[in-house]
Order: C-alpha cells, then structure tokens, then sequence
C-alpha cells in the first residue's frame, strides 16, 4: 500500500545563498546610496556595470542557479526570503494572506531603507466611476494647475504636486476638503513612519480631521459613494485614508511619469501611459512582509519571523527584458498581496489627470534626457521637470499667443547642457509662435482705415521679425547645448 504525502512532511526550508551571493546582493544595495558609484559605467553606456545592472545579472543568476526557486539572502538590512519571478511572489504571497500569516508590509527602497506604507483597507461599497465624471472633477484643479507653470512652460514640483494634492482630496474626500493642506499633512506623516506604534499614535488625529468631511460627504467623491445608503461614516475611515494616500501618489507622481512617457513617445494613450509607469517606475518598488506564522506554499515550508522581500519592479523589469510580460503580482501603489481596488481607482485619476493635461498642452521632457528605446530603471517624479507646451494658441489665427510672463530660464545644480538645449528649444518654439500670431494680427484689415492703423501694423510687424530673428539665435544655441 502506498502512502502519499502531504506537503507539510514535503516542504523544505529555502535554499541559502551562498555568502558572496547575498555580498554582491548587499553591495548592490550599498551603491544605491552613492550617486557617483556607476557614473562611469552610465557614461560609457555599459549597463552591465551599473548598480541597476548589477542587480539583474544577480538575480539572473540565483534564478539559474536555485532553479528559480525563492532563496534566502541575507544583508546589512536584514534577511529575506527573495522570490525570483512574479508568479512566484504573487503566490507566496497570496498563500500567507490566506493563512493569516501576514504582518504589515513596509516599503524598502533600493539602498535598504524602509518606510512605511499605508495600511490596506477594502472599500465596503461601490467605487467604480466614469471617466466623464472623473475628468469633470479634476478639471479646476488641473486647470490652475497648467496655469501655474513657469513663463518658459515649465512646472515648478512644489506647485504641481501642492495642486495633485487638492485634486486628489476633492476626488476622494469632497469639494470642502479641497483646502483642507493639513489633512493631506496628517496622512503623509502617519503613513511614511515604519513604526506601526506611530501610526496609531496619529490615527486618531486623523480620524478627527476626517470627521467633518465624512459627516455629510459631497455625493460626487469617493467617500460620498462609499457611505452612500445609509453606511456608518466612521467604518469608512480606513478606506477613505487608504484610497486618499494612493491617489495622491498616483496623481503626483504617477501622472507625471506618464506625462514623461507621452512626451517622448513611449506611450500612446494615458492608459497605456500609466500603465507603463506603474510597471516601470512602481512607488512601492519593494515591500517587506513580516510572517507571523508558520505556513507552507507548494514545497517551500515559510516559519514565523521570515521576511519576504517581494522585489516586484526589479523582477519585473528582469522578466520584461526576457520575453516575458511580468506577471500581474501585487505591487505599485499599494503593498496589499491580493490586490486593491483604491488602486485601481487611483489609476483612473492618473489616466484623467493625463487626459486633461494633454488636452489643453503638449507635454516636453526638459531633465532628465530621456527617450523612448532608452528609459530609465528609476524616473523620480521630483526631479522629472516637464514643460508643458500651449494647444490653444494656433499661429494665423490673429491672436497673441504668449499670455505668460517672459520666459526666464530656471537654474537647477546639476543640470546638464542637454538639458538647458531642451530647455531653449522650447523657449525657441514660443518665440516663433508669437513671431506668427503677431504677423497674424498685422494682417487685419481694421488696421486699413486710417494712417494710425498703419503705423500700429508696422509695430507689430516690427515686433514680429525681432521675436522670429531671437528664435532662430536661441534655437542654434540649443543646438550647440545638445551636441
């Protein structure tokens, strides 16, 4: 008689890397600290030798080497048990999420530093809207917004990321919230901080702050639907503050990583656009999740007090440059293992901040250099400057199409020429544009009734050859500048 076996006498404990593995691992990680580590390897265009590169081959290697199976590595930062394909973290995953074996996630960046995420809570009710009524919510903000770039089009950080803010508190909290910076403050503040203790400590300032907005909440927001029939008000705090943290994210920093990608051709619709920077450029790029309790998945037996390192943009960037499509794991917005529905949501905030954004401009990438067949492994959103080019002024139609202050160049340390060429050729590209509307204008047969009419024509016909000869000056010094 043959006695099969159940998976708990199958299981094994993970394979262990060997010491200078998890050395190469742990350097990778220590590099990620120093700027100027790889710079040489970047200039040369030897991606291998970079620290991101580094990092790929290594994994490429424990997923021959452990026939890609999860392997533990340890490091100044802890240890981890490392899964080495997607699949294999969203089962992982899920499998500990079903037995109850989870703690609460924390963010790790790729020098090792962790941070905390927000915590996951489900929506108890229905969240799904259209992206009519989306991108009638967003509109003022994003307006203001657009308005509020610099003269030569650029958006200054502080500005776009203050308005994404108040666009993200009207879309998910109400129309009276939209002022309200310090329940913004509050979140960002309780949701960064590893300590869980810290968290609580500042819960119920936040449930404070969310109390009046949540009492009558604006039926055209998130929360207004979650509490709609009749729904306590306060069960609805955790969702409201998780959803309010990840649609900040997304509208701040996700929405412009897509407005990147769009720019320099990467993508072709904002939802392939997010999609793409999602993927590429996750906010949660890596989570750790502390198990609690013993469980076992396939045959791999997990026990109380390992760390799982789900390192899901690094394996899926490895993936995508192997063929594959990188698997749907958790990961982006959220450190949730079986997924969000406030992410979702928040991506749909992002695709219509980019709809909206790329309806009244044409959006030009100005730091850092990027291109499509070339994209970066890391693209941070607070030092991504993006120009945001004027739709509405068509040249012929005999209007003046500069609006804005005189474009004044912005001086940012560490700049390179390239970027100044950009940021010229777009000053350039205005110049012309108003040389147009102003010959435009000149042609107007009300300037043909008196002699007056006539000398005002040659003023702006004059104007007009000064702007087009500063283009064609400013537009050969952008030339040299990206050389």
């Amino acid at each position: 008689m043959t006695t099969s076996h159940s998976p708990a006498t199958t299981a094994r404990r993970p394979a262990t890397a060997w010491p200078l593995e998890s050395a190469v691992f742990s350097a990778a990680m220590v590099a990620q600290r120093l700027p100027w580590a790889d710079a040489t390897a970047r200039a040369l265009g030897l991606d291998a030798l970079t620290r991101e590169g580094v990092t790929r081959r290594l994994l490429q290697h424990l997923r021959s080497s452990r026939s890609g199976r999860p392997v533990r590595l340890h490091t100044p930062f802890g240890s981890f048990l490392v899964p080495l394909a997607t699949r294999d973290a969203e089962g992982l995953l899920a499998r500990a999420e079903e037995v109850g074996a989870l703690g609460p996630a924390s963010g790790l960046t790729a020098g090792g530093d962790r941070y905390g995420l927000s915590p996951h809570a489900a929506a108890d009710g229905d969240v799904s809207v259209s992206a009519a009524e989306l991108e009638a919510l967003v509109a003022e903000d994003l307006d203001r917004v657009v308005a509020a770039r610099r003269g030569d089009g650029t958006l200054e950080w502080r500005d776009w990321y203050r308005g994404m803010l108040r666009l993200a508190r009207r879309v998910v909290v109400g129309a009276a919230a939209a002022e309200d910076m310090l329940l913004s403050e509050v979140i960002a503040v309780a949701t960064t901080s590893a300590d869980r203790r810290a968290y609580e400590a500042r819960a119920a300032a936040l449930r404070r702050r969310l109390a009046p907005h949540l009492a009558d909440p604006d039926p055209a927001s998130l929360a207004g639907r979650l509490v709609a029939g009749g729904g306590d008000p306060q069960s609805a705090v955790p969702a409201v503050t998780h959803a309010l943290a990840v649609v900040s994210e997304a509208a701040a920093g996700t929405a412009l990583q897509a407005l990147a990608l769009l720019a320099v051709g990467a993508a072709a619709s904002a939802e392939e656009a997010v999609d793409t920077a999602l993927r590429r450029f996750p906010p949660v790029a890596a989570a750790v999740y502390p198990v609690r309790a013993p469980f076992v998945w396939e045959d791999v037996a997990v026990e109380a007090g390992t760390e799982i390192l789900a390192a899901l943009a690094w394996l899926r960037r490895l993936e995508s440059g192997e063929g594959g499509g990188g698997g749907d794991a958790p990961g982006g917005l959220c450190g949730a293992p079986a997924g969000c529905a406030a992410t979702h949501f928040a991506a749909r905030v992002a695709e219509a901040v980019v709809r909206g954004t790329t309806a009244v401009a044409r959006p030009v990438v100005i730091s850092p250099r990027v291109t499509a067949d070339r994209l970066p492994d890391t693209l941070d959103p607070r030092t991504l400057v993006v120009a945001l080019g004027d739709l509405t002024a068509l040249p012929g139609d005999g209007r003046v199409t500069v609006g804005m202050p005189t474009a004044v160049p912005v001086s940012a340390h560490g700049y390179a020429p390239a970027a100044y060429g950009a940021l010229a050729r777009a000053s350039a590209d205005r110049l012309e544009r108003h040389a147009e509307s102003l010959a435009a204008c000149a042609e107007h047969s009300g300037w043909n009734a008196d002699e007056a009419g006539e000398r005002f024509r040659m003023v702006l016909l004059g104007h007009a050859e000064r702007c087009a000869t500063a283009a064609d000056g400013v537009r050969r010094a952008a030339k040299r500048l990206g050389d």
